[in-house]
């Protein structure tokens, strides 16, 4: 991609936002009951492409029950207040209704608290119980410690993430987590992210992760491009792990899923992110805004409540409907934040393909946003 002159001695590529580019129809059409969109990671199934985010606005083990119900999976933060506290309902509850200062305070307190590892293993438990698929986010520097916890629940999909995650940390203070040593010794497939560019994502799909995050906390609560200067436009960050996927699949014959990870609010972005490259989507605001969501009206990243430098901020969220209804509709009005999968299908179909994987090799174009 030709690269652009910032000033002398200095230029950069031109990247595109979700918002910045289009699907482009082909010549034929399907019938909407011929749409499949299904997906598989490793030996697990899922009828519909959606992870729910793995912070505790929006997936709590509740939510998580019903994500699975619904088709996709639910992703617990691992380190968030469900294994925190015994019981975090009133917490969350006087999250909903604080001031928005000082629910960013009480959030601070809360994150504070230790991790009691027989709550990893309790929570994963509870969510098995109700005959769904279980998954689990912790950070690069909590893996080991907590993971066998959730290893010991049998948990199906374990996620290792943060801002940005990549397969060659150094570190001067000790021994960091060596993630493809940490992943080829697990028997349950990991996902592994966030990254943005082709090389963070060919050297993390290297580890043997079944799957990679591709976003920089770029979602809507995030901060990280104003607080770090980091991020980069989704749509080129997906495209290009698209083609990190495609070189790791001729080097090693393993396909290592994309999961675009941020900044998607309608059908119509899951079907731009999985038109990129992208096999699923791991979403945030648009589930938190879900009247049965864990903390009703109030929407946070996973880096808001760091102590030194949090890279999120809660938000005031409009509730829009049930989760149900925000993922299968109906669509309660014409702006895409309710039946995300039927814009998604209705999309894969307008455009005649009948899958995911297929769906991948429609055309797109640049757009003004």
């Amino acid at each position: 991609m030709a690269e652009v002159e910032i000033g002398l001695g200095k230029s950069g590529r031109r990247a595109y936002r979700l918002d910045e580019v289009a699907v482009i129809p082909s010549r034929r059409t399907r019938d909407l009951a011929d749409v499949d969109i299904s997906w598989q990671i490793d030996a697990y199934r899922f009828d519909i492409p959606v992870l729910a985010a793995s912070t505790d606005s929006v997936t709590s083990p509740a939510t998580a029950v019903s994500m699975g119900e619904l088709g996709g999976v639910g992703v617990l933060d691992l380190e968030g207040v469900w294994t925190r506290c015994e019981d975090p309902a009133a917490d969350l509850a006087e999250l909903s209704a604080a001031p928005l200062d000082a629910a960013t305070a009480r959030l601070r307190e809360l994150y504070a608290r230790p991790v009691q590892p027989e709550l990893v293993a309790a929570r994963i438990a509870e969510i098995a119980e109700a005959g769904v698929r279980t998954a689990g986010r912790v950070r690069p520097q909590r893996a080991e410690r907590l993971a066998p916890h959730a290893i010991a629940a049998d948990i199906n999909l374990l996620v290792i993430s943060g801002t940005i995650v990549s397969a060659e940390h150094v570190s001067s203070a000790g021994d960091p987590l060596n993630l493809k040593t940490f992943i080829r010794r697990m028997q349950t497939p990991v996902i592994v992210g966030g990254c943005v560019s082709y090389q963070a994502a060919l050297h993390l799909m290297r580890t043997g992760a079944a799957g990679v995050l591709v976003g920089a906390g770029s979602g809507h609560a995030g901060t990280t491009r104003r607080v770090l200067g980091l991020d980069a436009p989704q749509a080129t960050a997906i495209a290009d792990a698209r083609a990190a996927r495609m070189r790791h699949l001729d080097e090693t014959g393993v396909y290592c899923h994309v999961i675009a990870d941020g900044t998607m609010s309608t059908g119509g972005d899951i079907a731009k992110a999985i038109v990129c490259g992208a096999d699923a989507a791991m979403v945030g605001l648009p589930l938190a805004s879900a009247s049965d969501s864990p903390c009703p009206g109030r929407h946070w990243d996973l880096s808001s409540g760091h102590p030194t430098l949090p890279r999120g901020r809660i938000l005031d969220v409009e509730p829009r409907g049930t989760l149900a209804e925000i993922l299968r509709g109906p669509a309660l009005g014409p702006d895409g934040a309710t039946n995300l999968m039927g814009g998604l299908r209705t999309s894969m179909a307008k455009c005649g393909y009948t899958d995911v994987k297929d769906f991948q090799r429609a055309a797109v174009a640049i757009v003004s946003p």
